[in-house]
């Protein structure tokens, strides 16, 4: 089995591979005893994607100690997600040549599924964002087309879906709507219009019009024909606060995505009844109303590993307590944004978790989590998914 461990020495920026052969074809993941399954089960998935064959994504324990990792990489790395990607045999004839001739296509499936887990937007190399989107738990195709603004019949063509069976952790490709005609390009000058309330209309200069034009004054005729500046030929206009400015080549999952809200949000903010969208149109921003928890930091926690547990993002709490680095101290007090309307949120099972201590953090108590969750004893697992708010 080809392993690849990457180890970056800070003096000499060297990067070691090692391999190893052990008889068998395709990929295999291994992942943490600490971490759920999510990560290695995208990676593998997205591996697969590429031609591979697949194997499986496990764990592996240490044979001295059943409670710890077998490898170091996985066992010294602390409060991490570390997996060991396994992309082929080296004594298989067939992994050889597919590596050879596929190695860059497996390397992006990697970033790629690291990408959409860890919820950064992920751009090819040829620079053309792919969509995707990672099922949750609760989730149905027609829950998923509505956040995303297109239809079930849609996503089952694009992902050659042959029933309407999902499952958490499943990636799904999204559908890239055709772009609208985009007739606010050119504007037929009407009674009473001049350069000046035009160019404020379009959030422009007259200068601007002028250039674009060819105009030698600023005298205009009813039913002249004006080209409009766009994203294309003048630079993007700077939306007010509390406000977004459509871009050419915007659609509301895409805006959605950006401001860190949902396309049903932006529709009733907006009083929209339908996705079309023209450029130079003024969205106004869904504004989210937080109640911030007090968290205290417990030896092991990172920013990352909190935000994840809290529905958060490790910059949103940088911002509200102003932090300047990454940085933590056991004892810390920090305040954690929590949104009033976040649906469902669950919590995934760490080691020395228990359920008295999940309900301390998040503020509820014992007999609810087992009510929510349908719990008949205190027991957990590793990995296990508790809902913590329905």
């Amino acid at each position: 089995m080809i392993k690849e461990f990457a180890v970056i020495s800070r003096k000499n920026k060297k990067k070691i591979t090692k391999f190893a052969s052990g008889g068998g074809e395709g990929a295999e993941v291994i992942y943490a005893l600490r971490n759920p399954d999510t990560l290695a089960k995208n990676v593998l998935e997205n591996i697969g994607q590429t031609g591979q064959t697949t194997r499986k994504y496990y764990q592996r324990r240490l044979p001295s100690d059943t409670s710890k990792d077998y490898y170091f990489i996985h066992r010294n790395t602390g409060s991490t997600e570390p997996i060991i990607v396994e992309y082929g045999f080296i004594d298989n004839a067939k992994d050889v040549n597919f590596l050879d001739n596929n190695y860059k296509a497996l390397a992006e499936a990697v970033i790629k599924a690291v990408a959409n887990y860890s919820g950064v937007p992920y751009t090819s190399p040829e620079g053309v964002t792919t969509n995707t989107y990672i099922v949750q738990r609760g989730d149905t195709l027609y829950s998923i087309a509505r956040k995303l603004g297109t239809t079930v019949d849609e996503l089952i063509k694009k992902n050659n879906l042959s029933n309407t069976n999902l499952t958490i952790g499943q990636v799904l490709q999204i559908p890239t709507p055709e772009p609208p005609i985009e007739t606010e390009d050119i504007y037929i000058v009407q009674k009473g219009d001049s350069l000046y309330s035009i160019a404020r209309d379009y959030n422009t200069t007259v200068d601007e019009l002028r250039r674009l034009n060819n105009l030698t004054s600023d005298l205009l005729t009813i039913g002249q024909r004006l080209l409009l500046p766009n994203s294309s030929n003048t630079s993007s206009p700077q939306s007010e606060e509390g406000t977004y400015i459509v871009q050419r080549g915007d659609s509301l999952y895409s805006i959605a995505q950006k401001l860190g809200t949902t396309v049903d949000k932006l529709k009733k903010e907006n009083n929209l009844t339908s996705n079309l969208l023209s450029v130079g149109q003024v969205l106004r921003i869904p504004t989210q109303q937080t109640n911030n928890i007090t968290y205290t930091v417990q030896k092991g926690d990172s920013l990352y590993s909190i935000a994840r547990d809290y529905n958060t993002t490790v910059d949103a709490i940088k911002n509200l307590n102003n932090l300047t680095s990454n940085l933590l101290s056991i004892g810390q007090i920090l305040q954690i944004p929590v949104a009033s309307d976040t649906q469902e949120t669950t919590y995934t099972v760490q080691k020395g978790d228990s359920l008295y201590s999940i309900a301390k953090k998040f503020g509820t108590t014992v007999d609810t989590l087992k009510k929510l969750n349908n719990l008949s004893s205190n027991l957990l697992s590793i990995g296990q998914i508790l809902i913590i708010k329905p």
